[in-house]
């Protein structure tokens, strides 16, 4: 792929729009933007709210890693969560709550993003983030992969029944991903209008 995509392209997300003349200047915007991705998914983990007798906390860093991965593309959006993920887990304080390590039940939610943002970025760079319905099948299918990986794990990881772990980590969490969900409908769709009028 040239360094610079051809806006509206089909195999083009939005991170290719940004420009870059040379090689070597979209290796510095790939950098940047992964490390961009990682960051913004660290802050919105901050955004957390407990829920009564779930591990679990609700957060924005479900939100954030789908949008970084459909933005940036499968590889990028991977590579961001993987160093979101990696440093986490080596200790940086920017899990929900301020959280590190990856012994802790909710873990494997964080290795679904992982996951779901190669998933959701293999789709956008398809066309799947170009319109609202598209969007919506996309958003679906991301927090599908995390919940596909994060549940299982809270029950192997605290001991749980599979109907427990799909009570404390499923069911309280489906009202807040339709709100995330309709945020990025609305987000997405309407940032490839404003770039391609």
């Amino acid at each position: 792929m040239s360094a610079t995509a051809a806006p509206g392209r089909a195999g083009t997300v939005l991170a290719d729009l940004l420009p870059a003349s040379t090689a070597g200047r979209a290796r510095l915007r790939d950098v940047a933007l992964v490390a961009g991705g990682a960051a913004l998914t660290g802050l919105a983990a901050q955004l957390s709210v407990p829920v009564p007798g779930s591990p679990v906390p609700v957060t924005g860093q479900t939100f954030a890693a789908l949008l970084v991965g459909t933005a940036l593309g499968a590889r990028r959006g991977v590579a961001s969560l993987g160093l979101y993920a990696a440093a986490g887990a080596a200790g940086l304080p920017w899990f929900a709550g301020g959280a590190s390590g990856w012994s802790m039940p909710s873990f494997g939610y964080i290795l679904g993003m992982l996951i779901a943002s190669g998933v959701v970025g293999y789709l956008a760079r398809r066309g799947g983030d170009r319109t609202v319905l598209r969007t919506a099948g996309v958003m679906l299918a991301g927090s599908a992969v995390i919940y596909a990986v994060g549940v299982p794990y809270l029950a192997w990881s605290a001991h749980l029944t599979p109907h427990q772990a799909l009570t404390l980590g499923l069911r309280p969490y489906l009202l807040g991903d339709a709100l995330k969900a309709a945020l990025a409908m609305a987000s997405l769709p309407t940032a490839w209008h404003l770039t391609h009028p």
